[in-house]
């Protein structure tokens, strides 16, 4: 059955005319997936599916979005963020013509208590194993890669891990807009994650951070903590992740209100 799908000129010049037929025709593209833009699952085969194609400097991932959600169109990404997003399986083994598949960094809100103060906190996990550039392993090495940008395992949530200076969280108009990292080279800040449509926050999240003036980052690799929809529930999951090894941690300062 034809997919339901938009591929923008800027996309269909990046991938060209045969792929982006291809796509339309419902060869290459996929059934169901989860909107890049609002996580929640979607189905080229029963709504509008707009065509998000990611770039870096060496690698290109295409993404699928609800339409309502996002037009067809192309973002430009630094190569870090789409580390591992890339992985092409031939379903005999065989290597095939590359088939980009998502991984992308969900990020969810919440505040956390430690020693009796509410934190505000994002827990960013990816929806696929993150791999180095370059490598074959079919590991996951999303914390080790964090580790040695500064962030520290957290064994437990019992105190407030460690300030990571040269990142931030960009808030603006109480909205969740970005994670930024060091540029490199001592250059200007980037995104180490950036929404593509920026994030609500709580009222009690936003006052909490502007409070502290900072935000507590946590990431697990993809499976330790799911989509949870209470704030004890992703408690409960942030500590089990912590005491399996899964976590780390990093406190940012707030840019932004």
């Amino acid at each position: 059955m034809p997919r339901m799908l938009d591929v923008g000129d800027d996309v269909r010049a990046e991938i060209g005319d045969e792929e982006a037929d291809r796509l339309l025709a419902g060869e290459n593209a996929p059934g169901s997936y989860d909107c890049t833009s609002c996580r929640t699952p979607g189905d080229s085969e029963q709504e509008r599916t707009s065509t998000v194609l990611f770039i870096g400097d060496e690698t290109a991932v295409l993404a699928f979005a609800h339409a309502t959600c996002l037009p067809s169109h192309v973002v430009q990404v630094t190569e870090e963020q789409l580390q591992g997003a890339v992985r092409s399986i031939h379903p005999d083994g065989a290597p095939a013509h590359p088939v980009p598949e998502q991984a992308v960094l969900g990020v969810t809100s919440g505040l956390v208590l430690i020693n009796g103060e509410l934190h505000p906190a994002l827990v960013v996990e990816p929806t696929g194993p993150i791999v180095r550039p370059g490598s074959t392993d079919i590991g996951d090495d999303f914390l080790p890669l964090l580790i040695e940008q500064g962030f520290m395992p957290a064994t437990e949530l019992n105190a407030v891990p460690p300030v990571l200076y040269g990142w931030s969280v960009l808030l603006a108009a109480g909205q969740l807009h970005a994670v930024l990292q060091p540029g490199t080279g001592g250059g200007s800040p980037v995104a180490w994650w950036q929404a593509h449509q920026a994030l609500q926050v709580t009222d009690s999240w936003r006052a909490a951070a502007n409070k502290l003036q900072q935000v507590l980052l946590f990431a697990a690799p993809v499976g330790s903590i799911g989509r949870q929809p209470r704030e004890d529930l992703l408690r409960d999951a942030l500590d089990k992740a912590a005491a399996n090894g899964k976590l780390v941690a990093a406190a940012m300062p707030l840019a932004g209100t």
